[in-house]
């Protein structure tokens, strides 16, 4: 096991992200919330490896419609379109996502902005409305002062997955 600061895991994240074929701003905004997620103990990195590894380049740039307040993702990963996703829930205050992959990855999103969530495990669930608290500080407090422990395989598998 590594032990690593948020900082390099971002550094990391945004290594394999960067020539991965992105939105503008998808891999810096993804690099960040990857660190965050490892930050709270979540699988931020191997989450990303998997979504680069299952998402043809050309599904790693998506333009997202709502209808009726309802958002198909076709299945591409939220590690490419969740702050776009965050966006169109504060202009329109609530999006239910259809087929959606890596829904943990609006979670650091959702916190930072303090909108609401619903289930981020689950292919389908509301994101908007007010978040009333952060649950998070204190994990991240303890990344930020102690360093997060990363699996060495999962670091090889990022470093290939572009």
């Amino acid at each position: 096991m590594a032990n690593l600061s948020s900082g390099l895991i971002e550094e990391a994240a945004l290594a394999a992200l960067a020539p991965a074929g992105c939105a503008p701003g998808v891999a810096e905004s993804s690099a960040w919330a990857c660190a965050w997620l490892e930050s709270v103990g979540y699988p931020g990195l191997a989450l990303l490896a998997e979504a680069l590894e299952t998402t043809a380049r050309e599904g790693r740039q998506m333009t997202l419609a709502s209808e009726y307040g309802l958002v198909d993702t076709g299945h591409v990963s939220c590690v490419f379109i969740g702050a776009q996703l965050l966006e169109m829930a504060k202009a329109q205050g609530r999006v239910v996502l259809m087929q959606a992959r890596h829904g943990l990855y609006l979670v650091p999103f959702s916190v930072r902005d303090n909108i609401g969530i619903g289930c981020p495990v689950d292919p389908s669930f509301a994101l908007g409305g007010v978040r009333e608290r952060n649950p998070y500080l204190e994990k991240l407090a303890h990344a930020a002062a102690h360093g997060i422990e990363v699996a060495p395989d999962v670091l090889e598998r990022l470093a290939k997955a572009v």
